[in-house]
């Protein structure tokens, strides 16, 4: 039985043996770390995964019913560390810890990627960017856009959170966006957005403000590399389908 704030009831009504649950606990987790510590990246199912992460904020008892809970909540692995605490603290069992522990280990995971693209040129690290960029937005519930303003090396200046919403000139104005080029130093852009639907086909709203955004760049020397649209189901570049 578990120990922590999160409260969920694995007893279901049945009186348990208290001692043979811990130690048949116990011998569960050490188990998991050792298959975890010895076994390489595939060693664990997705919601063996979770169960690990788990331990962190439940010291005791069994965390696989919580862990299949969530992963039957949202979908996959990715899905419950993208998602939202509030969200995640609707599934019974989950309490504030447990959101949190979750929570902090997908801050590292984007910490992670955005460190293999940081003061290197992004195009010639363009996987990195794309993993980078799936990490961070795949699973959003929203429409984020986002410009990426580059240096003369196309290092990394800015990545900047433009708003959230649809991609049409009300959610992202080419003038300020081209301002703020100038203001940071720019001399290049990637733009990005995220479809929550799953798929990166752009729409025509995309390649329009794509192109008055890459039009305007041009007027003030600014170039647009890419337009980059993240889904679950993949990624696309404008740039790789002729539209910029």
């Amino acid at each position: 039985m578990p120990e922590a704030e999160d409260g969920f009831d694995f007893l279901d009504g049945a009186v348990p043996d208290f001692d043979a649950g811990k130690a048949a606990g116990d011998g569960h987790r050490a188990r998991l770390r050792h298959r975890l510590l010895t076994g390489g990246a595939e060693a664990l199912a997705d919601y063996e995964v979770l169960e690990y992460l788990l331990f962190a904020a439940i010291p005791r008892g069994n965390t696989k019913p919580l862990a299949k809970a969530l992963l039957a909540q949202f979908g996959s692995l990715a899905g419950v560390m993208n998602a939202d605490p509030r969200a995640l603290q609707r599934v019974k069992g989950v309490g504030e810890n447990s959101a949190a522990a979750l929570k902090a280990v997908a801050t590292a995971a984007r910490r992670m990627a955005r460190g293999e693209i940081m003061g290197k040129p992004v195009l010639g690290s363009w996987q990195a960017l794309i993993d980078y960029l799936t990490t961070d937005m795949a699973h959003l519930t929203v429409e984020r856009v986002r410009v990426l303003y580059l240096d003369t090396k196309n290092r990394l200046i800015e990545d900047h959170h433009v708003g959230d919403g649809s991609i049409d000139e009300a959610a992202i104005h080419p003038r300020e966006v081209i301002r703020r080029a100038m203001d940071v130093g720019a001399s290049a852009m990637i733009l990005v957005h995220n479809h929550p639907s799953g798929s990166p086909e752009p729409s025509r709203a995309d390649i329009q403000i794509t192109q008055r955004i890459a039009e305007a760049g041009r007027h003030m020397g600014v170039t647009v590399h890419d337009h980059v649209i993240i889904g679950r189901e993949g990624h696309t570049s404008l740039r790789a389908k002729g539209l910029i």
